[in-house]
């Protein structure tokens, strides 16, 4: 497997402006999963033009027996969820730009030395843009050697996350304080939490080489889950989330980053 800090670029020739949708827990194979919400998605991201997808975890449910959820309640088998997915993802997946592991698929490493992801991606002649931990995405625009236009790059980081999911306020203050963590990032994309987000604070910058002080804002965008509400979290007491679709829109001609949600 390649090295989590090894920085996956895509490089965007035309400053068309794209679309970005980040993806994580999915759980397909949970008796709760949006199983119509995330047909329709597929089938509708085909037929957009300039959009794409980060894929950051948890896409399988992958209950195991030695994993808090009750295998008794999967929809299917691990290794069916793990083929569905890989056949619902091969239309679009000229549209990913890059992916990462969540604690569900990481189950499998515990309990068999097993990466459903990692083999979803290699099923789809993408490994190289999986990473394990965390991936570093740079996206680059235009001509290399200029146009005329203002050529922007963006940087995001991709990581599932962990804990902090209790709250809300929780779970924003955990992604933000490991946002301050990586300098030189645009965006922080991450989910487990299962509650949609997004803040934008900033860091302090010291510019020596131009005498400047200044404010760098980036921003956390925390996905959504595609779950209804039941199961284990209900039976753990955690408050509902509601399902709330994302996208990350990121000017062509010049350096600008919205979130909609």
């Amino acid at each position: 497997m390649l090295n989590d800090f090894e920085i996956i670029t895509r490089h965007f020739h035309e400053n068309n402006d794209i679309k970005i949708y980040p993806i994580s827990d999915v759980h397909l194979g949970a008796a709760e999963h949006l199983a119509a919400e995330w047909d329709n998605f597929c089938k509708r991201i085909l037929e957009e033009p300039d959009s794409y997808i980060i894929l950051g975890g948890d896409l399988l449910n992958n209950s195991t027996r030695s994993s808090v959820a009750d295998i008794f309640e999967e929809t299917m088998r691990p290794r069916e969820q793990k083929r569905r997915m890989a056949e619902m993802l091969k239309p679009i997946k000229h549209k990913i730009l890059c992916a990462v592991n969540g604690n569900h698929e990481r189950r499998s490493g515990k309990d068999a030395d097993d990466d459903p992801t990692y083999d979803i991606m290699c099923k789809l002649d993408l490994e190289h843009l999986y990473r394990e931990n965390m991936a570093f995405l740079c996206l680059r625009f235009g001509n290399p050697k200029h146009n005329g236009l203002r050529n922007p790059t963006y940087t995001f980081v991709v990581t599932h996350g962990a804990g902090g999911g209790g709250s809300t306020g929780s779970a924003v203050n955990r992604g933000e304080k490991f946002g301050y963590v990586v300098d030189g990032m645009d965006c922080l994309v991450l989910g487990h939490t299962h509650k949609a987000y997004t803040t934008q604070p900033s860091k302090i910058s010291i510019d020596l080489h131009n005498n400047k002080v200044s404010l760098k804002p980036f921003k956390v965008v925390s996905m959504t889950s595609w779950l209804a509400y039941g199961g284990y979290a209900a039976r753990a007491m955690l408050t509902p989330s509601s399902y709330v679709p994302q996208e990350i829109i990121l000017r062509g001609n010049r350096k600008e980053m919205r979130v909609i949600m």
